[in-house]
């Protein structure tokens, strides 16, 4: 539906695509999601997140596109439609969808089939130029997807796209993306990162859970690296122009500075 978009003949009413991220937690469907922001629009802050478990009830709905005339919130907007309204182009990510109210899918119908929606102070909010994403950790898959979703709702979304559980490999994999990003702040201050195998290791082992997969590993990465070695530059242990050397022994990160080669003899 993407490309169809950027080909200019995708059904000009329907958003530009429509998308249940299915998966378990720390997966990457959030950032999956972040990264599409970034790759469409130039910018991983045009998202607009909603936590759908703040909706499942009844009463909530009005919280989405605004209370109507007379009741409490009116001035506000709803929370949908105004960040919208304001951003009309952008990624809508909408959080366990699952936990949604059932008159919160009647909305969103009419996204998917109209591209627009009226607010509660009678303003049209078009969401043509969004890309609506949903995630999901229904078990079953797709099947479990469909048997829990009514059918009309399952039947317009454009795509379901299933993440796999991550494994230690994979794990190891965002150590090393996230670790990269890191040598290149410090790359901007002449100090050069090298971590060697065992402390990526230590460090994939020490961000993997079974159960939130990916999620505990950016907290180690600042615990464990980031934070050690700002303290280690503010006290001078470190300074400009080094090259930090990260090892790993009895479970900690073990930092050292490399010794500058020796300089070439003058010749006689």
């Amino acid at each position: 539906s993407i490309r169809q978009a950027r080909a200019g003949i995708k059904d000009p009413k329907r958003p530009t695509g429509s998308f249940i991220f299915l998966g378990p937690s720390g997966v990457g469907k959030t950032e999956l999601a972040r990264t599409l922001a970034e790759f469409l629009f130039g910018d991983e802050d045009a998202m607009i997140q909603v936590d759908m478990s703040e909706y499942m009830e009844k009463h909530s709905v009005s919280r989405l596109v605004g209370a109507p005339p007379g009741y409490v919130g009116y001035d506000e907007g709803g929370q949908l439609t105004e960040a919208v309204r304001r951003r009309p182009y952008g990624v809508v990510l909408l959080d366990e969808i699952e936990k949604a109210h059932p008159d919160v899918f009647n909305v969103l119908l009419q996204v998917m089939d109209d591209g627009r929606l009226t607010d509660g102070q009678g303003r049209t909010v078009n969401f043509k130029n969004t890309v609506l994403i949903m995630t999901s950790n229904i078990p079953g898959g797709i099947a479990g997807v469909e048997a829990t979703l009514k059918p009309e709702f399952v039947n317009r979304i454009d795509e379901i796209v299933e993440f796999a559980q991550l494994s230690r490999e994979q794990i190891a994999e965002i150590v090393s993306l996230q670790v990269a990003s890191l040598t290149r702040r410090l790359a901007a201050r002449g100090i050069e990162l090298e971590l060697d195998e065992d402390a990526l290791t230590l460090l994939a082992n020490l961000g993997y859970d079974p159960t939130y997969g990916a999620r505990p590993l950016k907290r180690v990465i600042q615990k464990r690296l980031v934070d050690k070695l700002a303290l280690k530059l503010l006290e001078g242990e470190f300074a400009d122009r080094d090259t930090v050397r990260v090892g790993a022994a009895d479970g900690e990160l073990v930092f050292s500075r490399a010794e500058a080669a020796p300089a070439a003899a003058t010749a006689a």
